[in-house]
């Protein structure tokens, strides 16, 4: 006789995108948290597996998840499981008749749906394998249009393309619950976006980014290096309040020539403010400002919720800041301002991850987020690379390669304590927080090896930043 498991008990399965597989985990983790929830899996789990069991849930907890991650693409209440189709059945008889029950009433419509993972099915053969289930109790009415109640065979082939076995390894059966966002990947393309930039973020990253970083309804986010606004994008659409600065004047204001193949010059309404309106966001839009990363405009006091960000590592775009290795010329005292270029010289990527985790250890609430990429030179990369701070503690590091020799990591920080006088010195007394100078020489090592591998690697580098 089955043991009654009430809802507290019931496991669930989360079918996951096969494609920014290093995302998947921190993306899930971060977005149970958002409810204090844990990330209570099988003994059996697998990272870069496509499907996950959870357990210690409950389905309004999946539900939450389902209305937010990217990463994921359906949910189940998963009904039984197994590594043969013996197994799948002696599952599903043990799993309780009185949680089925609800989902199978003679008054009810339902479908039953064939997914395979790394292999492709005829329809015939997804028919014998639905045939195979006739042992359970179904009594309602199959609708395959509109049904009340869908559930899902799922079977995992594996994921090599090349050795594709006869049978699966896993086979899953469950009642489908949500899909995941993956809609917004599409709805939300830079190539339908009103004001871009040769770095604006891809949009399934930037959603990535904005659930690493757990920025929920009326949070205030701030981007220091905002460019196009594209991370600002993301995170309105959660709800968060957005704000961002940058040194380009012309792009914080949108003048200047086009980023679009055959427009010559930007229009007058490109802006990301446009961008907000264009998504139903601009009430969420606090202003952006023309301002020097290394030289921070706010008051020295904790603002905001998050800061999402991708600075420019001096690829597509010149890591400059405010300044001059000269002896600082005044400007004419009849000088408006109008027309004024400051005098700029080099930002060391050091110097700039110095700088924002200084500053988001001074303006990000007690357990705000930082979020941000990391160019590395994959031959020489190790984790004592990643720069530290005493107040920030590391939650996640994500790697997307790039080319064979670079790559970029998805750094995500949360703030553990404020910061004391002690801390500046730190750096001095601990090596994890000095700044890695070997960042310095990213741009280099970057042409260097695009030159050896004859151009192929530069015609598979995604554009990559915001």
């Amino acid at each position: 006789m089955a043991v009654y498991c009430g809802r507290a008990c019931r496991k669930y399965l989360l079918h996951l995108a096969h494609d920014n597989v290093d995302f998947r985990l921190p993306e899930i983790k971060a977005l149970l948290s958002l409810r204090n929830r844990p990330f209570d899996t099988s003994e059996t789990f697998s990272e870069k597996s496509p499907f996950w069991q959870l357990k210690g849930l409950s389905e309004d907890d999946i539900r939450s998840v389902m209305s937010r991650t990217v990463c994921g693409k359906s949910s189940f209440e998963l009904w039984g499981h197994g590594t043969t189709t013996d197994e799948l059945r002696t599952s599903l008889l043990e799993y309780p008749a009185e949680n089925m029950a609800p989902y199978l009433q003679q008054n009810s419509t339902y479908k039953i749906n064939v997914y395979t993972f790394n292999k492709t099915l005829v329809f015939k053969d997804r028919i014998k394998k639905i045939d195979a289930l006739d042992f359970l109790p179904f009594k309602g009415t199959v609708n395959l249009k509109d049904p009340e109640h869908i559930f899902c065979l799922l079977e995992d082939y594996g994921s090599d393309p090349n050795d594709i076995p006869e049978e699966p390894f896993h086979i899953f059966f469950g009642r489908w619950i949500a899909d995941g966002q993956r809609e917004l990947i599409r709805s939300y393309s830079v190539k339908k976006r009103h004001f871009i930039g040769n770095t604006s973020m891809d949009a399934g990253l930037s959603f990535i980014m904005a659930n690493h970083a757990k920025v929920k309804a009326d949070d205030l986010v701030y981007d220091p290096f905002v460019g196009t606004g594209s991370l600002l994008v993301a995170c309105s659409h959660f709800g968060a309040y957005v704000c961002g600065t940058d040194i380009d004047y012309n792009t914080i204001h949108g003048i200047g020539k086009a980023s679009r193949k055959n427009q010559k010059w930007r229009g007058p309404d490109e802006n990301i403010r446009a961008n907000l309106r264009q998504y139903g966001t601009e009430s969420l839009y606090v202003d952006v400002m023309v301002s020097d990363a290394s030289k921070p405009l706010w008051r020295k006091t904790a603002q905001f919720d998050a800061i999402v960000t991708d600075p420019p590592y001096g690829i597509r775009e010149s890591t400059r800041r405010t300044g001059s290795h000269k002896d600082i010329i005044k400007p004419p005292e009849d000088f408006s301002g109008e027309s004024h270029v400051p005098v700029s010289m080099a930002y060391h990527l050091s110097d700039i991850f110095a700088d924002l985790l200084n500053f988001a250890a001074h303006h990000l609430v007690l357990g705000g987020r930082l979020v941000y990429w990391l160019p590395i030179y994959r031959p020489e990369y190790c984790e004592e690379m990643v720069p530290l701070h005493p107040c920030l503690t590391l939650i996640s590091n994500c790697e997307q390669t790039l080319s064979s020799h670079t790559s970029r990591r998805l750094i995500t920080m949360e703030k553990t304590k404020e910061p004391e006088d002690s801390d500046r010195l730190s750096h001095l007394a601990d090596p994890r927080f000095t700044p890695y100078q070997g960042h310095n020489s990213f741009r280099e090592k970057y042409f260097s090896g695009l030159t050896k591998k004859n151009g192929k690697d530069a015609k598979a580098t995604p554009k990559n930043k915001e």
